[in-house]
């Protein structure tokens, strides 16, 4: 269990899932083990937050544990679909915790946003890679199936194809150099006090530099600080309708995974201080 995410599931306001999904990992594997190290890695915080004077064990958080993924990927993305919309529908507001950051499609599709946000160094606007169309490297293409607009917050490197597809209206790429400044007022339709349309906001702990989060599946230097991150996912937090944290691998001391268990108590304490 998450620590501090004990309320039962019929008083939730946020329902915690782990998806463990493991299969297209392109360098480093091991975001299987994700979900069980972010869990893990939490344990040391404490249970009040200065910043917002909440309590984390006060914010009815329930955690539903992992959903382990089946041999037909369409199909457990799918079922996880199902079960985040469950939640949605029951008016607690999804977190899901990965594994590979494919399992982000399935958030998307739950939450139906008409923003997707996503803090991440690749632009993951591949129709396709090594010839699997639910790849890691796909999620903001798939995104972009149900959003109508996708703002990557961190990107720095992608194909040449996917940088012309960034170019096209309905995608922003805020570079590392550009994130100090940037606000999310800048972004068409996305209005930070939550009174627009849903937003899906997705971390991919490969956003910050391998400095701060080693252990992740395909790091990227130059990337974000951790301050930065805290920063917009503060900021977003209001205007959210389901949040996730991906990438997280068993390759380092636990950098990645307290930084990632950090940024979703901060996602959450922020949220819960809006509403």
């Amino acid at each position: 269990m998450f620590p501090g995410a004990a309320a039962d599931r019929g008083i939730a306001e946020y329902a915690l899932v782990g998806a463990p999904l493991d299969r297209s990992t392109s360098f480093r594997p091991g975001a299987r083990f994700g979900p069980r190290r972010v869990r893990h890695h939490a344990q040391g915080f404490d249970d009040y937050d200065h910043h917002t004077g909440l309590r984390f064990t006060d914010l009815a958080v329930y955690d539903h544990g992992d959903v382990g993924p089946t041999a037909d990927p369409a199909e457990y993305l799918q079922f996880l679909e199902g079960t985040l919309g469950d939640f949605r529908g029951e008016g607690a507001t999804p977190l899901l915790v990965g594994g590979e950051h494919t399992v982000t499609v399935a958030g998307v599709r739950a939450v139906d946003p008409d923003v997707f946000v996503c803090l991440d160094a690749h632009l993951d606007l591949r129709e396709s890679y090594a010839g699997d169309e639910l790849s890691h490297a796909t999620v903001t293409h798939h995104a972009l199936d149900v959003a109508d607009r996708a703002v990557v917050v961190g990107a720095r490197t992608g194909s040449e194809a996917e940088w012309d597809r960034a170019g096209e209206a309905d995608v922003t790429v805020v570079a590392p150099e550009e994130v100090a400044d940037w606000t999310p007022e800048d972004v068409p339709g996305l209005t930070p006090d939550g009174t627009g349309g849903p937003v899906y906001l997705s971390v991919d702990v490969d956003a910050f530099d391998p400095g701060f989060a080693p252990g992740t599946g395909t790091p990227e230097p130059f990337g974000l600080t951790p301050r930065e991150g805290r920063r917009v996912v503060g900021e977003l937090a209001p205007a959210v309708d389901g949040f996730d944290v991906v990438e997280v691998n068993d390759r380092d001391d636990g950098q990645a995974a307290t930084l990632a268990a950090k940024l979703l108590r901060r996602f959450v304490c922020d949220h819960a201080a809006s509403r």
